[in-house]
């Protein structure tokens, strides 16, 4: 019986439900902003920007989230520019990871990834360092695989730390992991 600290228990669950979605709904804010400001702040008239809305209402943002992210896009409201660029480098084992950013301080999250790479095994790398490897998403040109359990592990910590990373909107990896590695 819990008695007293029921609501305590319900508190701290409901914070962490709520932590993790402001982060899914800052990403997605995000991405409707850079739309926004790269194209007409119409929806019918801007596909990048009617995809960014779509996937908004999939994850239940609110109507006035997105609302104010496109009027920080199209100039209105508060609130700085966004640059989108990526982040090339390498993980244990050579596992190429690029990082796709979009984030208001350039400098920052520079430092805060190559602080990440570099906790993880990992060390960032030039522009084109790594892209080459991903020239298509769906199928890297090849895959680096890791049949060490703590190798794995490190690879994997390695890839949820940055996906993790507010600025970071997504993470592509060339890992090879066998199933009873990735799962414990």
């Amino acid at each position: 019986m819990s008695g007293h600290s029921k609501w305590k228990t319900i508190k701290h669950k409901k914070a962490i439900k709520d932590a993790r979605r402001g982060k899914v709904f800052t990403k997605l804010a995000r991405a409707i902003t850079v739309a926004a400001q790269k194209g007409d702040p119409d929806p019918e008239m801007n596909p990048t920007l009617r995809t960014a809305i779509e996937n908004a209402k999939d994850g239940d943002m609110p109507k006035d989230n997105i609302k104010r992210a496109i009027e920080r896009g199209s100039g209105g409201g508060e609130g700085n520019t966004l640059y989108e660029f990526s982040l090339e480098g390498y993980g244990p084992e050579g596992v190429a990871i690029v990082c796709e950013i979009l984030t208001d301080n350039r400098n920052r999250t520079v430092a805060e990834v190559r602080k990440i790479f570099d906790q993880g095994g990992g060390s960032l790398g030039e522009q084109g360092s790594a892209a080459y490897v991903f020239k298509n998403p769906e199928n890297p040109l090849f895959e680096v695989k890791i049949e060490d359990q703590g190798l794995a592990q490190k690879v994997l910590e390695l890839v949820e730390v940055l996906d993790d990373h507010d600025d970071v909107q997504s993470v592509l990896a060339n890992f090879d992991i066998a199933e009873e590695y990735a799962n414990g």
